[in-house]
């Protein structure tokens, strides 16, 4: 054992003691351990030997709750309580609850805000960011008055007299590719040789040849 661990088991029993007075509710000494190991760095064997210890002592009381031992304060040394202090106690306990309430409810606040912030950008981050956009409203604005300034510009009656020629245009390929693709197969059914050579011989250059596909209608 380590010498601080050591100490941390040799103070063990009053730090305890201490706890357990200043709580004064029953714990277990596995919830000992698990709340006071991070502060005072006490293991679980020097936990359990020094309420074991106390008990025997008679410093703090101990019970079996089946399995389980279970601590708490001595209740002796407390003095009684009337009836008058218990409503002062609960009337305090309620105040302080809805203090901590109020408190809790102002960190959210406070949380909201601090994440809020730390997501916002900085001054400098902003007036980078007002520049950009500055520049990017100026080009768009150029765009703009160059559009404005050209003198082709397209009327809706033009654009939707080329879409009607393109559609008029492509059906018509698509007709003719068809007729000639059933003409050539017509003649093929009693042609002696393939059909690249029938098509090399007699000249017919196909959409393929040029990596031409016909548009969707």
């Amino acid at each position: 054992m380590s010498k601080s661990r050591a100490e941390a088991a040799a103070g063990a029993p009053g730090i305890l003691l201490r706890y357990l007075q200043e709580q004064n509710r029953p714990y277990s000494a596995q919830d000992v351990f698990g709340n006071l190991q991070r502060e005072h760095g006490l293991g679980k064997a020097a936990v359990v030997k020094a309420l074991e210890q106390l008990a025997q002592q008679g410093k703090i009381k101990e019970k079996m709750y089946g399995k389980q031992k279970i601590y708490f304060a001595d209740q002796d040394q407390f003095a009684t309580v009337s009836d008058a202090d218990l409503q002062g106690l609960d009337a305090k306990i309620v105040a302080l609850t809805a203090k901590v309430q109020s408190l809790q409810q102002s960190c959210r606040h406070m949380e909201a805000e601090l994440k809020e912030l730390t997501s916002a950008l900085t001054t400098p981050e902003m007036q980078k960011e007002i520049q950009e956009l500055k520049k990017e409203c100026a080009a768009y604005r150029e765009r703009l008055k160059n559009i404005k300034a050209a003198s082709n510009h397209v009327t809706p009656e033009e654009k939707e007299q080329v879409y009607r020629e393109r559609q008029k245009y492509c059906k018509e390929w698509r007709k003719r590719k068809r007729m000639a693709t059933e003409l050539s197969d017509a003649i093929l059914e009693g042609y002696p040789k393939s059909k690249k050579q029938f098509f090399e011989e007699v000249g017919i250059e196909t959409d393929e040849d040029y990596n031409v596909k016909l548009p969707d209608p």
